[in-house]
Parts: C-alpha cells; structure tokens; sequence
C-alpha cells in the first residue's frame, strides 16, 4: 500500500500498469466520487493499462485517505483540486489524462481550469451543472447528514443491504462483490469529509461557478452521461457540455450513475474512441 502526504493528510495511491509496460507511456489519473474509493475504477482502469499507466487515489477523508485527528482543511472542491496538483507534484508527473466521476468530475473540472497545462485530455463521467432551488437544496443538505451520521458497521451484516444500498444508483445490478465494495467504502469514509462535501457538491456556490467553469475547458473532454442517472441526469450533462466546443456529450443508454460499471464494454469503447487509442499488439 502507498502513501503520500498531501497538506498533512496521508492519502492513499496506487498504479494499475502492465508489469513489462513501456515508462514511455502517458499517464491516466482517476477520480472517485462521493462516498467511494478507488475501488470502483479497478477494472476500468486494468481494461486501459495497455496504453496508460494507471494511477487511483482516495480522495482526502475518503476511502483509505483516512484524516488526522487535528484536521484544519475545508472541503471545498477547489480544495481537492489543489490536492490533486500536490499528488502530481509528489509523484513528478508533469502532464496527465483525468478520468474523474460524479463529485470527482466537478473536481476535476476546476483542475483542468486551474492547472490546464497539466492535463492532455479529460472524461468527465456523470458530471452536469445544477439549477439552485433553496428549498431542495436544504432538504437535501438535512437528508445528506442524517444518513451520513447514520453509518453503523453492522448494516453490513443484513442481508442484501448493499444492493438495496447501491440500487438507487443503478439501471442494471451489479456483481455482488462490487455492491459490497460500495457498501464498505461509504461506510469507511470519515464523517466529516462525508458531510463537509454534500455542502461544497450540491451549493448555491457551485451552481453559480461551475457554468463558467464549463465554459473555461479548452482541452479535448468527454462527458459521459447515463440515461437514467437519477442522481445527476443526463440533461444536467448536456447543459454542461452546451457551455464549451471543447467538451462532446455522450448518453450512454441503459446506465444509471455507475456507466463504466453497468456497461463496461460500451463505455470503454467511447472511451478508446475519444483517446484515439489504437488496439494493443
């Protein structure tokens, strides 16, 4: 297991590459979203090792990204941003792909704004811009820390919790061993980071920022969207990818919120056709 130290917060890294792989070959960095980890993008990210070397990592407060007990940053999404430019920095790579998902794609929509010159291309997977309604908003925030403060180890112990868990999220099930995996890591990430981030992801704040945010992408980007994604609709995708030429909007059908996973081999082929990656010899 690897670490770094970003701003005082060991967090977790890992790289997925071919064992007799090139070191010519470009990088791909992947980010998680809200309630996950690393896990999520495995095969994902196994599927591209013949062409990038593949580097996942938890976000702080997240998955095995655990927070110290003096904890004095703010979960800000800018924040986060600034925390993937120090992993860069840690690890000497000057330049990378990004494939970011729902909470980590706001992440690294502000990244690619911030550090542009860091980055050749980007997949911004179940990303969109919302509409601020005050009311639903505060709903939402009440909702968000009720469940998040209800966390008890032993939900994992009822049976088929973690696909009752995970369902919401889904068009079409999946393996058991990964609605598990979603289940450990939501469990797993620490209160504070759960909380302070459904407050910074769905804010008046970042209703107001992120179509000008959108609008600043000058690099290649495809937004996938799944098109019964219950958590950020496709339509919210398409509204975001009207604000740049730079960025092509996908739907891909018969998904929800977890396309990469529902629907592997489509969502790799989009992907693959985008990069305009060749096939492996």
């Amino acid at each position: 297991m690897s670490y770094t130290n970003i701003r005082g917060v060991d967090h977790y890294y890992e790289w997925i590459r071919e064992s007799s792989a090139s070191t010519e070959k470009p990088v791909m960095v992947f980010l998680h979203g809200w309630g996950g980890s690393t896990r999520y993008w495995q095969n994902t990210a196994e599927a591209l090792s013949p062409w990038f070397h593949c580097l996942l990592y938890d976000l702080r407060g997240f998955g095995r990204s655990r927070l110290p007990q003096e904890n004095h940053l703010d979960y800000e999404l800018e924040t986060y941003a600034d925390d993937l430019a120090i992993l860069l920095e840690n690890l000497n790579l000057e330049e990378v792909y990004i494939n970011a998902h729902s909470m980590g794609a706001s992440i690294a929509t502000l990244f690619l704004n911030r550090y542009r010159e860091r980055v050749r291309k980007a997949i911004l997977t179940c990303s969109g811009i919302f509409a601020y309604d005050e009311k639903a908003f505060t709903v939402f925030h009440k909702a968000g820390t009720l469940v998040a403060k209800f966390r008890p180890q032993w939900l994992r112990k009822i049976p088929q919790v973690d696909r009752l868990f995970i369902s919401r999220f889904l068009h079409r099930p999946l393996p058991r061993h990964i609605s598990q995996a979603f289940l450990e890591d939501y469990l797993m990430a620490d209160e504070e980071a759960t909380i302070g981030t459904i407050y910074t992801s769905v804010s008046k704040k970042a209703a107001e920022i992120m179509p000008d945010e959108f609008s600043k992408i000058s690099i290649p980007t495809l937004l996938v969207s799944g098109e019964y994604d219950k958590i950020i609709p496709a339509k919210m995708g398409a509204h975001a990818a009207s604000f740049s030429e730079k960025v092509y909007h996908l739907v891909m059908p018969r998904t929800a919120h977890f396309p990469m996973l529902e629907d592997k081999d489509t969502y790799l082929r989009n992907v693959k056709e985008f990069l305009e990656i060749q096939p492996a010899s």
